[in-house]
């Protein structure tokens, strides 16, 4: 039965094959620094954010396929599958961001050609944690789509389409460890990046972002000049002041965060913790990678997600087809 289910898990590559197919990583990221501003007359909020990407990932495989029956144009079969553990994605499969991401793309660069866009991704980062998952899809799905069109991977029209998606897309284009101003989607330098084990730990449960910024708006946290100044300066990773201003706002919608929270304070295996993006996962800081093990494995004893990966110098990217 067990040789039976794990068949069952594995992806069939075969319709992923052949030069018009891709594969491609998206990495989760966390934010190292995040210090929340005033809010805009456009309704955003200014925002500084030192992001991070992580060594782990969901895969993508996409492939162009002729086009079917039915409405001429571009047409996206998307498939998800979930690793154990994760929570169903609440959204149907045509609002999901890779499609958007997709018929952005098809859009800005005048692609108009009757075909179809085979999408299949394995979802490892689970959703509304701020680990960014949602977002690095998007990024990878903008990469292969261009990859398969024939576009140039500097070709502008696909950064300026991960803007239109979202704050966090644009990150997974450079990855690595970068500063991002404006509403957080404005690049504004690389920092050297750090290869150090964390763990991830998500209770159950999540934080809608918006909701996030309601609780934030009625109770703003200041961040601290000093500490902004310190983000902004810092020429290294390992020098980033872990910051957070919507913890609080965070930790009213989900009291467990702050279980969580408390936990990674008393930990042994813990250095730093601190919660990711509006959350709901807390990132771990571990001197070595065994000790971001047993972290994990204490955390999952008390029924909380956790995963132990490490810091990277990654981005959303074309990987070799396996």
């Amino acid at each position: 039965m067990l040789a039976a289910a794990r068949a069952a898990q594995k992806v069939d590559v075969a319709p992923f094959s052949g030069p018009d197919a891709v594969k491609l990583i998206a990495p989760a990221k966390v934010n190292l620094f995040l210090g929340i501003g005033e809010r805009r007359d456009d309704g955003y909020h200014e925002a500084l954010s030192v992001m991070h990407a992580l060594t782990m990932h969901d895969v993508l495989r996409m492939k162009l396929l002729p086009a079917r029956p039915g409405p001429a144009g571009l047409n996206i079969d998307l498939e998800c599958r979930l690793s154990e553990g994760l929570a169903p994605l609440d959204v149907a499969l045509e609002d999901n961001i890779v499609s958007k991401a997709i018929r952005l793309l098809a859009q800005a660069v005048g692609r108009d050609v009757d075909e179809t866009m085979a999408v299949h991704v394995e979802k490892r980062i689970p959703a509304e944690a701020g680990l960014g998952g949602g977002s690095s899809d998007a990024a990878a799905a903008l990469v292969g789509a261009a990859r398969l069109w024939g576009l140039r991977p500097d070709d502008p029209r696909i950064e300026d389409t991960a803007r239109c998606l979202g704050a966090d897309v644009p990150f997974f284009l450079h990855g690595g460890c970068a500063v991002f101003d404006g509403v957080g989607d404005a690049f504004v330098h690389e920092i050297a990046p750090m290869g150090s084990p964390v763990v991830l730990v998500k209770p159950e449960g999540g934080v809608s972002t918006s909701a996030a910024y309601r609780a934030f708006d009625e109770r703003p946290v200041p961040v601290s000049p000093v500490d902004r100044e310190a983000a902004l300066g810092a020429k290294r990773a390992q020098g980033v002041p872990l910051r957070n201003n919507l913890v609080s706002a965070s930790e009213s919608l989900l009291p467990a965060l702050a279980d969580v929270r408390a936990w990674a304070e008393e930990c042994p295996d813990v250095e730093q913790a601190l919660m990711s993006g509006s959350g709901s996962a807390v990132f771990a800081l571990c001197d070595t990678f065994e000790a971001a093990g047993r972290a994990a494995a204490q955390a999952r004893m008390r029924g909380w997600w956790a995963h132990a990966t490490t810091f990277g110098r990654v981005r959303a990217a074309e990987v070799p087809a396996s």
